[in-house]
């Protein structure tokens, strides 16, 4: 008489569903730098009501604003700016392009080869006015 004996099954190997894809990132980053720049605009709007208050404490507050380390956060905001900008536009084309979706890597590399040129210009630039002020 045979008996039938029961194999455990291989256990399943999991994977992450985020394998590093550059797809990924550019969702990731362009969560992060939406996220920035709403703060960035809350600040700058808690910072332009002060005029109304106090005309003197704004001048104050300008004045902190033109530190270098201000200098260099200002570069990281045209850098937030200028990824969500093109990377925008990129998902625009691939949600309402009816061959977005083909193409969306093509695209991907199109929007960041825009950003890696018009972001070192940009930030050139404001490197020339940030030491010309030192």
């Amino acid at each position: 008489m045979s008996t039938s004996t029961e194999v455990a099954p291989d256990p399943v190997r999991r994977r992450s569903l985020y394998r590093g894809d550059p797809g990924m990132w550019s969702w990731v980053l362009h969560r992060i730098t939406g996220v920035t720049i709403f703060f960035f605009l809350f600040v700058h709007v808690l910072d332009t009501a002060v005029i109304r208050v106090d005309p003197n404490q704004y001048d104050e507050i300008i004045e902190t604003y033109k530190t270098p380390i201000i200098g260099l956060m200002e570069i990281a905001l045209v850098a937030c700016v200028l990824f969500h900008a093109f990377n925008g536009v990129r998902l625009i084309l691939v949600d309402f392009w009816a061959k977005g979706p083909k193409y969306q890597r093509q695209m991907l590399w199109v929007a960041m080869t825009l950003f890696v040129v018009v972001f070192a210009a940009g930030a050139i630039r404001l490197l020339q006015i940030m030491f010309s002020h030192l």
